[in-house]
């Protein structure tokens, strides 16, 4: 088992954390952003779901992230409808087809209602019904039986 590749990619992910981190500190000094309620604990949620997705650990989710992500919330879509959402996202119209932090964040904290904000809403609205098990199972008697 190579113990230096866990290290190093602990370094990598350590690495990018801090870059998210200070991407998070730009939004709380913002103004802009000074009315949303819970904003630090928010970011906090947003940076670790942004780090679950970027698979190139480049700091950006890519098409197959993004693929992921909606699959795992059980949304899955088409090539053509990934590119698009991920153009509805991404203010840097270059070539790649990326979504970066800052534009993650914008999307999340924005007003406008963009097709991923939505699905990662409601992935979150979701999590909270879920009702928490804490313990074994209770015990049940011949009396409990249908």
């Amino acid at each position: 088992m190579d113990v230096q590749g866990g290290k190093a990619f602990g370094m990598l992910k350590s690495q990018q954390e801090q870059k998210l981190i200070s991407v998070n500190e730009v939004f709380l000094d913002d103004t802009q952003y000074a009315e949303v309620e819970d904003l630090s604990s928010k970011l906090e949620s947003f940076k670790c779901k942004y780090m679950e997705f970027d698979l190139n650990d480049e700091g950006e989710i890519d098409m197959m992230g993004l693929k992921r992500m909606l699959e795992k919330l059980g949304v899955a879509k088409t090539h053509l409808e990934l590119k698009k959402m991920i153009a509805e996202v991404a203010k840097d119209k270059g070539t790649k087809d990326t979504i970066c932090y800052t534009d993650f964040l914008h999307m999340m904290l924005g007003k406008k209602n963009a097709i991923l904000r939505l699905i990662l809403m409601y992935e979150e609205k979701a999590k909270e019904q879920e009702p928490k098990a804490s313990g074994p199972p209770p015990r049940k008697t011949f009396a409990d039986l249908p």
